[in-house]
């Protein structure tokens, strides 16, 4: 039978056929340079977001939610009439409801991707009486693309490098995997290396696979607190992927949306939230959604009179942190800026939350990750030690360098945590 195969790929005409079939479903799409493709506007109008929420927040009739997924609902329900503001799961439900109505075609795959595995997402139910199904993202329209969630096996590599086959495929499509903490993706690390960061180099391969990776420090100990931002960043050149630590529901809405909207297939890694997913902070509004595009940096939100003594520049869940403590002391001469984009990074990223900052301001990165992992090497190699944009003292507040990704004793994790929080705002 092998001999046979064999025989057949080595005839001129199939190898050729199927060139041609590949190159025609990439037709339509780039990879290349980042600043030669331009930003697509990526909002939905409200009243089509709100009709599919309310679509999604409603179960069959006869159908049993278990009163927990119950209250969930409710609370979807509610976000969809306006009286709460989305969370997390709302906006990426809405980002996949959204494009499967547009034509593109949705497929995850992950570890626990039907319900989240911090019970979030909740996409597929289960009838609390007799098992049934109900994937709430089917059926929305007859003329929908398919949406499909499936719960896979532990088994990284193969399941990111089928997921990674299948965006070669269907290069129209959003397709993710996403790891069950983000720690995990260390197992498909040989699929990242050899495929996702390197195939466009390599072989002119272009993907727009998108990984999803759990990535906070919560105290949850060494195996479930980092996706290893370092070694992703460290893999970063000549434009290969993107990566992404969005810190609002409505940027992530977004950034989904972009991957499939933009005719740029890059691979996607966005370091997802744990504590955001819940947090009253971290919520959007059905505005931000309608209007606008995936932001690559923020600037201050906060209007203040006050000359800016310092500048702290961060990512992710320890904004919020870094937000309660400045209003805890009262510290209005102090301004926090995001960064949502890691790479590709340019100038203008810095520039645009950096605005009327006068030089020689001191620049501070923060983040919860030890000294060597994290952003903060990749930033310096990147910008320089000690100038950021050859006018701002850049220095870094973290956690001290260390082997471990981070300590196993919750004690000791609040303790580092606060000390970060301190040495921000000293």
């Amino acid at each position: 039978m092998l001999e046979k195969e064999l025989g057949a790929v080595n005839q001129p005409a199939e190898p050729n056929k199927r060139r041609t079939k590949v190159a025609e479903l990439w037709r339509n799409y780039r990879g290349g340079p980042d600043d030669a493709v331009p930003e697509v506007e990526t909002g939905v109008p409200k009243a089509k977001l709100q009709e599919l929420l309310a679509a999604i927040s409603r179960v069959p009739a006869g159908f049993t939610p278990h009163p927990t997924i119950k209250r969930l609902l409710d609370d979807r329900a509610k976000m969809a009439r306006g009286e709460k503001p989305l969370d997390w799961a709302a906006a990426e439900l809405l980002a996949f409801a959204t494009l499967s109505l547009e034509g593109y075609r949705v497929r995850m795959s992950g570890q626990d991707a039907q319900r989240g595995t911090f019970s979030h997402r909740h996409a597929v139910l289960h009838d609390a009486t007799d098992g049934r199904k109900h994937f709430s993202l089917q059926g929305l329209h007859a003329q929908q693309m398919p949406v499909e969630i499936f719960n896979s096996p532990l088994s990284e590599a193969g399941v990111l490098g089928f997921e990674y086959g299948y965006g070669i495929a269907f290069p129209d499509a959003l397709v993710l995997w996403e790891a069950q903490f983000g720690d995990f993706v260390n197992c498909a690390q040989v699929i990242i290396d050899q495929f996702i960061s390197s195939a466009e180099y390599k072989w002119e391969s272009l993907n727009g696979v998108v990984m999803l990776l759990p990535h906070g420090f919560e105290g949850q100990g060494p195996e479930h607190s980092s996706a290893r931002v370092e070694r992703f960043l460290q893999l970063c050149a000549e434009d290969n992927i993107q990566v992404c630590n969005p810190s609002t529901p409505a940027n992530y809405f977004h950034l989904l949306r972009r991957q499939v909207l933009r005719p740029y297939r890059k691979p996607l890694v966005v370091f997802t939230p744990k504590k955001l997913l819940r947090l009253p902070e971290a919520t959007s509004s059905f505005d931000e959604l309608a209007s606008g595009r995936f932001q690559r940096s923020i600037p201050d939100l906060r209007k203040s009179d006050k000359k800016p003594r310092r500048v702290l520049l961060t990512s992710g869940k320890i904004y919020y942190e870094l937000i309660e403590q400045r209003t805890k002391l009262k510290a209005d001469d102090v301004m926090i800026a995001r960064l949502e984009q890691y790479y590709p990074l340019r100038d203008e990223h810095f520039e645009n939350v950096l605005a009327n900052i006068p030089a020689g301001t001191p620049v501070f990165w923060v983040q919860e990750e030890p000294e060597n992992m994290g952003a903060w090497r990749g930033l310096m190699v990147r910008f320089g030690r000690t100038k950021l944009l050859g006018r701002y003292p850049f220095e870094v507040i973290s956690r001290p360098a260390t082997a471990s990704t981070a300590t196993g004793s919750g004690g000791a994790h609040k303790l580092e945590q606060q000390d970060i929080l301190n040495r921000a705002f000293a």
